[in-house]
């Protein structure tokens, strides 16, 4: 496995469906704030479904069209990002992310998302990436806005949760506007 560090205290690694244990109770204190922004926070409620969100992920890593990394800070799964999508042929994925509460303000996803943005655009040739975020996460958007993302528009009652339909702001960022390496 690898890691890529973030911080002197935080890694990057890969979430695999037999971290699942340590996943559901990550969830489990994300819950508060992840659910509804991330849709499998959930239904991920028990070690099946927790290991099958990672299972889903894992196959689509197996296919090239997702895959699911952990934050890690002082040796504990804090949060972490996805392509929910990753169209290689297409050139075109979306990037997400989730957080606990109490490592929020520490840059940990803007330094993962800026990591993963890096190899989207440099490795795999992605000429498009896009971050999806209600327009109520407010933190989200900054996040976005801070990598150099566009507020392309906002996708009104795009899905529904918890019994009514909410808003989805659609962010992008294009390979030609990605920094070149010094």
């Amino acid at each position: 496995m690898y890691a890529v560090q973030l911080t002197e205290d935080a890694q990057l690694r890969p979430l695999e469906p037999w971290q699942a244990t340590e996943f559901l109770a990550h969830i489990e204190r994300a819950r508060p704030t992840v659910d509804p922004f991330i849709p499998w926070a959930g239904f991920s409620t028990d070690l099946d479904s927790a290991r099958a969100t990672l299972q889903r992920y894992a196959d689509m890593q197996a296919a090239d069209t997702g895959r699911i990394y952990g934050i890690w800070l002082a040796d504990t799964l804090v949060g972490g990002l996805m392509f929910f999508r990753f169209d290689a042929d297409g050139g075109g994925c979306e990037l997400g992310c989730w957080l606990e509460e109490s490592a929020q303000g520490r840059g940990l996803i803007g330094t993962a998302a800026r990591r993963l943005l890096d190899w989207a655009f440099r490795e795999r040739g992605m000429h498009r990436v896009e971050w999806h975020t209600s327009p109520q996460n407010v933190r989200s958007g900054n996040v976005a806005r801070r990598l150099g993302m566009t507020l392309e528009g906002t996708l009104r009652e795009a899905y529904p949760h918890g019994g009514r339909r909410h808003d989805t702001q659609i962010w992008s960022l294009l390979a030609t506007e990605w920094p070149t390496p010094a």
